[in-house]
């Protein structure tokens, strides 16, 4: 790593990125107060006619497709088009592709469009691997540790860097790769957490040159917050908001004295 995680967050919260998000209903409001957090600015516009343009002013995206459709299909694949016209990153969920077959298909299809980044829970990751694994709609029921095998062979082979998020995160660009740890056990409790981390991805990723060095940043900055949210939370409901505060006031010294990042 070229830039730490306490340097990303700061270079994120310089830039003010703008990121385009095509992200699910449950997960829209989430996101945005999480990137608003960060300092970053969001945008959630998904409609095909003006997908592709938005995509190419922003300055990342992120596509989540936890709630499917075809025409919202078609906004994400404009969206990606334009971006990847523009030279802009992109972060690619891939929500639960394990239940369904036209959820498979659409989440190989965004594949083959290159992501810069694919984050997702252990069961996703070993879904997108082609490896079998369980998981219960968007929940996982796979460890981190089953998925790491894959997401390193996924990274080699597709070029991008692949987060396994989970109680101790794994990313790795198929040559580099690290775990992390903190965030709370309060997090799988407060719905959409994890799609406004990637959206979060895709704002480092926008502000750190290096997509290894931003999609480290973006978890380590996320488990930082996580955990200084649950020094007071009395359950999942003051947790959300300590969260976004937490979020909000961070900077340099919240992170001495994590040392959550480690080798793999």
């Amino acid at each position: 790593m070229t830039t730490s995680p306490a340097d990303a967050f700061a270079a994120t919260r310089a830039a003010t990125p703008l990121v385009h998000c095509i992200t699910n209903y449950v997960a829209m409001n989430v996101a945005a107060n999480t990137l608003l957090a960060a300092g970053a600015s969001p945008a959630m516009l998904h409609a095909a006619e003006e997908a592709g343009e938005f995509a190419a002013v922003a300055d990342a995206l992120t596509i989540n497709i936890g709630t499917l459709s075809p025409s919202w299909v078609e906004g994400m694949v404009a969206a990606i088009e334009g971006a990847r016209r523009a030279g802009r990153p992109w972060v690619l969920d891939p929500v639960a592709l394990q239940v369904s077959a036209y959820r498979r298909d659409v989440a190989m299809r965004l594949m083959d469009l290159s992501p810069t980044i694919l984050r997702g829970n252990a069961s996703e990751i070993l879904a997108v691997a082609g490896d079998s694994g369980a998981g219960r709609g968007a929940d996982a029921t796979d460890s981190v540790a089953a998925a790491e095998s894959g997401a390193r062979r996924l990274a080699g082979e597709r070029g991008c860097v692949v987060a396994v998020t989970g109680a101790v995160d794994f990313v790795t660009d198929g040559a580099r790769a690290v775990r992390i740890t903190g965030g709370s056990a309060l997090m799988p409790q407060v719905t959409a957490l994890g799609c406004a981390l990637s959206c979060l991805v895709g704002a480092f990723a926008a502000a750190v040159p290096d997509p290894f060095d931003a999609t480290v940043g973006a978890l380590a900055s996320f488990a930082t917050a996580g955990e200084i949210a649950a020094e007071k939370a009395e359950g999942p409901g003051s947790f959300g908001w300590r969260f976004l505060d937490a979020l909000a006031a961070l900077d340099a010294a919240a992170f001495h004295g994590r040392d959550r990042v480690t080798p793999a």
